[in-house]
């Protein structure tokens, strides 16, 4: 497969540490997870996930001007992508990265598409359709990641994608109440209208219900049919890399089992996982891969316009990773660095990485 990595003496050293400031205060499993990546891939990683970062709180904290703080997103990524960035270590961050990996415009273009649809308000009558929102807003990430992994392969990007997909999922199904009281609904309208439950009114009042109780359960399957689908996609990752992507499906897949045991309440609880077991899982995230069946399974039919756009993209002249050998030491620093965090620092919702 395909698979280049710039030179690892990453230039703009100062904005890469601003966007690491970011993410340690808006994500903490994400800044853990991301500590068990090599430094170059991390470098990068750090200035994508900063713009993603950015663009979220932009929409959310524009008040009654969503329109305009979008559209103000758009015109930076613009000048990010010609090479002219706003003058944000967030924007130089990411031209630098879009250059150096060669993201094609139409991965960061959809992830803004998918937060004008939460602007618009839009809900989702199928599940088909919020895959649709959920590979916007977070398969656009995992085809990013996956391009700053140095890997281009069409069925390692579609695993990604199913990877970004499933979190969504399991973020939504965690985010219930707090979604609904912030005037959001994202369960597909098909799947409330069979539980007996109307939007508008669960809305104006959240309440839990048994009806509820389903929707949240199936949406959560859901999720778990696309972590399975996604695992065989970490082996096509370089050896460097997998055990983070591996840490941040299986940290992501346990929120999930926290909103079980909190018998699927997620209008007046929310799942939350220990430090402790965060620890363990990215322990295990260290371990060699799974299964490696089912790499080749075609993409998600709302996944595939980002693998076609990475495949019509053109490709600089291919290179390896260079090899990342210090897998245990990393760990260690890992846990060390979660305990801290934990101790240190309050919990904050994390966007879809």
């Amino acid at each position: 497969m395909p698979v280049f990595v710039p030179d690892p003496a990453i230039p703009g050293a100062d904005d890469l540490a601003a966007c690491r400031a970011a993410i340690r205060a808006g994500s903490k499993s994400f800044f853990a997870a991301s500590m068990l990546l090599p430094p170059a891939v991390r470098m990068s990683a750090y200035g994508l996930y900063a713009f993603c970062r950015l663009s979220d709180d932009a929409v959310d904290e524009a008040g009654g001007n969503h329109a305009a703080s979008l559209a103000r997103l758009e015109r930076r990524l613009s000048a990010a992508v010609a090479g002219r960035p706003a003058d944000h270590p967030a924007d130089r961050a990411l031209a630098e990265v879009i250059a150096r990996h060669a993201i094609p415009e139409a991965l960061p273009r959809a992830l803004l598409e998918g937060f004008a649809w939460d602007i618009e308000g839009r809900r989702y009558d199928t599940l088909s359709e919020l895959a649709a929102y959920a590979a916007r807003v977070a398969g656009t990430v995992g085809a990013m990641m996956t391009l700053v992994m140095g890997v281009r392969d069409a069925d390692a990007l579609a695993r990604a994608c199913d990877l970004g997909v499933a979190m969504q999922f399991t973020n939504i199904a965690r985010d219930v109440g707090e979604d609904a009281r912030a005037g959001r609904l994202y369960l597909p309208r098909s799947w409330l209208d069979a539980a007996g439950i109307d939007p508008d009114a669960f809305l104006a009042d959240p309440g839990l219900s048994p009806g509820l109780r389903r929707v949240v359960a199936d949406l959560l399957v859901a999720a778990e049919g696309l972590y399975a689908r996604a695992e065989p996609g970490i082996a096509a990752l370089p050896l460097g890399c997998r055990p983070a992507i591996r840490a941040a499906g299986t940290i992501y897949a346990e929120i999930g089992r926290a909103v079980e045991a909190n018998g699927l309440d997620s209008v007046t609880r929310r799942a939350r996982v220990s430090g402790a077991r965060k620890a363990r899982l990215l322990a295990r995230a260290v371990l060699p891969a799974g299964r490696t069946a089912g790499l080749s399974a075609p993409p998600l039919t709302e996944t595939a316009f980002l693998v076609e756009a990475v495949r019509h993209h053109p490709v600089p002249a291919s290179r390896r990773l260079l090899p990342w050998w210090d897998v245990s030491g990393q760990v260690v620093r890992v846990l060390d660095l979660i305990e801290v965090l934990e101790e240190r620092d309050a919990f904050r919702r994390s966007a879809p990485s």
